[in-house]
């Protein structure tokens, strides 16, 4: 909990400070980073406790206030890297017109599109669209609901569709950064565009990569459970799966700091100082 903090704290850090990372299109990266700040703050103590103490002593409205953070939270850090992607795409199609078109305004009126529509997705338990039990005690298990029509709804919203957007626009993106490398009378300024954003998109791509590997098992547990009658998992498995989830938060600022060097460098000079780490 403390690593996602600290990390995803530098990245936010290193955007509006370090002149390198001072652009626009890094105001992404901000969001990306509060959404992963959020779930260490407001999802991980409490899945701890839960764990530790093998009940859930809050109460009622503390289990809707943590189980809808995390919809939330993971909703909004996919459908960032979801914008993320479609950014470097336009980027990479037009490098030029596109570095104009690139607004402050633009970029923020994307953000705020996508933590309106994380809160669509996770809002609806909290005013119907549930099964939780009317009677809440400290023996009643705080979980996601498993109403059949919400986990598909939610899962569509925050992962399966995104996922699917995802790909085609990075394979996209790829093909047409490989094709413009390849159409030899490209201006100068064009090309070092091009080149700069192609770098951003692989790190992006890794960082998709990532969140994937460590959000699809929860996922196909979380769509398959509500369908299964005859399947289990245990407890520890289930604790496993959705921490794997939780370690994506952890990881994209270890992503930043291996992969781009602005990254890099602002991180050692916020640790080190003038020293040498």
């Amino acid at each position: 909990m403390i690593g996602t903090m600290i990390g995803n704290v530098l990245v936010i850090i290193s955007v509006f400070t370090y002149k390198p990372l001072r652009n626009v299109q890094n105001i992404f990266l901000v969001s990306l980073a509060g959404a992963d700040i959020a779930v260490s703050v407001c999802v991980m103590p409490f899945n701890v406790a839960y764990s530790i103490m093998g009940k859930w002593i809050f109460g009622l409205h503390m289990c809707k206030f943590w189980l809808t953070c995390d919809v939330l939270c993971c909703t909004a850090s996919i459908l960032n890297l979801c914008a993320i992607a479609l950014d470097r795409y336009w980027a990479i199609h037009d490098p030029i017109n596109y570095a104009q078109k690139r607004t402050l305004n633009r970029v923020l009126c994307m953000i705020f599109s996508v933590w309106v529509i994380s809160t669509l997705i996770s809002v609806p338990p909290l005013i119907g669209w549930n099964d939780w039990p009317e009677v809440f005690t400290s023996d009643t298990p705080c979980k996601l609901t498993e109403e059949r029509g919400y986990v598909i709804y939610s899962a569509s919203g925050s992962f399966f569709i995104p996922l699917v957007i995802m790909t085609v626009v990075y394979i996209k993106i790829f093909q047409t950064a490989r094709n413009r490398i390849i159409r030899s009378y490209m201006e100068q300024k064009e090309r070092i565009c091009l080149q700069k954003e192609r770098r951003a998109a692989q790190v992006l791509g890794i960082v998709m990569g990532v969140f994937v590997l460590c959000w699809l098992p929860f996922f196909m547990m979380y769509v398959i459970l509500p369908f299964c009658e005859n399947c289990y998992i245990s407890d520890d498995m289930i604790n496993f799966i959705t921490w794997l989830g939780y370690m994506n938060s952890a990881l994209n600022p270890v992503i930043y700091t291996v992969f781009n060097t602005d990254f890099r460098k602002s991180f050692q000079r916020l640790l080190c100082g003038r020293r040498r780490c």
